[in-house]
């Protein structure tokens, strides 16, 4: 016999208690998507049925501008792609440019632009890892590390070039100026004071027993399937295949320098983060080589024409950027422009699995699913 009266009682019909999924909105202004990326998120519970990416918030047409500016005029426009690592943009485009016209660069200034890559390089990977750790749940602590290295670097630019995010400190047929005397002795301090940093964050996430359980084994990528969906850089090491574009398409001075390229296990999110951190290590090796083996000489090529014409021609120059294979496609028909100019944005590849890699994942997951692919936005939209 029911407590409750008889006009009180609820009959509940069969389905009236089936749960209904729900969509999560995230960004484009949010934290967790570094950058004004957006992706809707249909869940089910905790559990994420469904991920539709939205990307197109920053585009500022760099190709189409790159067009129709002359081919020295245009440096200032890539630079600001993978922001994070401006002078790796810059050593792709001016490559490229000279690769297409013919230009020699003098052996210093090849050496100077390796270093102000692989500092390019770290800065980036110190972002990543400021970035996911406080994805994961260190909060504050990883940020304070990343930026206290990365202010460091950018100091050191600064010092360099006149400028620290932006410098455009890479010519066509080199650099703007040559270092400054202190340089090494400069150079040498800030690479001790990244070691440190490398071995802080070994202790606070590598050796950090929640850091791991919540890393490893989510979301593995065979290598089959990372070259199917266009993976390169950390993304594809982390799978296990040492595929780096220094070594394997070597350019610059790479070929007379010994580094070893990281790789991972099972391509997860765990392996995604110590291939970066493991390549920091590496640059910093890299730079070392560099300091002790750089030539005197000249920074810029002689004799180069106030006003760059480039016959018929094109190629394209894969470099090895801070989140894969970023390379400069230029077309060129004669007179002072490129007549097409196209990038071909590693971040962007690396996105476009981004559906497949979440589906399936809690949503607390698919925020540090997202933060393993280090994507900048700058980059993916061009």
């Amino acid at each position: 016999m029911s407590i409750w009266p008889e006009e009180q009682q609820v009959v509940t019909a069969e389905g009236d208690l089936d749960t209904v999924d729900m969509t999560v909105n995230v960004g484009p202004q949010h934290p967790a998507t570094h950058g004004v990326f957006r992706m809707v998120l249909t869940v089910d519970g905790e559990l994420v049925v469904d991920c539709e990416p939205y990307i197109g918030y920053l585009h500022r047409g760099l190709e189409k501008l790159s067009e129709n500016a002359d081919y020295r005029q245009a440096m200032g426009w890539w630079d600001r792609t993978d922001y994070l690592a401006g002078m790796c943009c810059e050593g792709a485009y001016t490559m490229a440019v000279e690769k297409l016209a013919g230009i020699e660069v003098p052996e210093r200034a090849e050496y100077i632009r390796v270093i102000m890559m692989e500092l390019s390089r770290i800065n980036s990977h110190f972002m990543f890892l400021g970035a996911f750790g406080a994805d994961v749940g260190s909060f504050g602590t990883s940020f304070v590390y990343a930026w206290r290295e990365r202010e460091r670097i950018y100091d050191l630019f600064e010092e360099v070039a006149g400028d620290r995010m932006f410098p455009t400190y890479f010519r066509i047929g080199g650099v703007t100026m040559d270092l400054p005397d202190n340089f090494e002795s400069r150079c040498r301090w800030v690479l001790g004071s990244i070691r440190q940093g490398l071995e802080d964050f070994d202790g606070l996430l590598t050796g950090n027993e929640v850091f791991v359980e919540r890393c490893r084994g989510l979301t593995p990528v065979t290598p089959e399937q990372a070259i199917q969906w266009g993976f390169t850089g950390p993304m594809l090491r982390a799978t296990g295949v040492p595929w780096d574009i220094r070594k394997a398409e070597p350019y610059s001075v790479y070929p007379k320098i010994d580094f070893e390229i990281p790789v991972g296990i099972q391509g997860d999110v765990f392996d995604r983060f110590h291939v970066r951190l493991a390549e920091c290590y590496q640059s910093v090796r890299i730079i070392e080589q560099c300091l002790e083996e750089m030539p005197e000489g000249r920074v810029l090529a002689p004799k180069l024409p106030k006003t760059l014409r480039i016959n018929d021609g094109e190629l394209y120059m894969p470099t090895e950027g801070t989140k894969g294979e970023y390379g400069v496609y230029l077309m060129a028909k004669g007179g002072t422009n490129p007549y097409r100019a196209k990038l071909r944005s590693p971040s962007f590849c690396n996105l476009s699995a981004l559906k497949e890699l979440v589906v399936g994942s809690y949503v607390a997951d698919a925020i540090i699913i997202l933060g393993s692919l280090d994507i900048v936005l700058g980059e993916v939209d061009k």
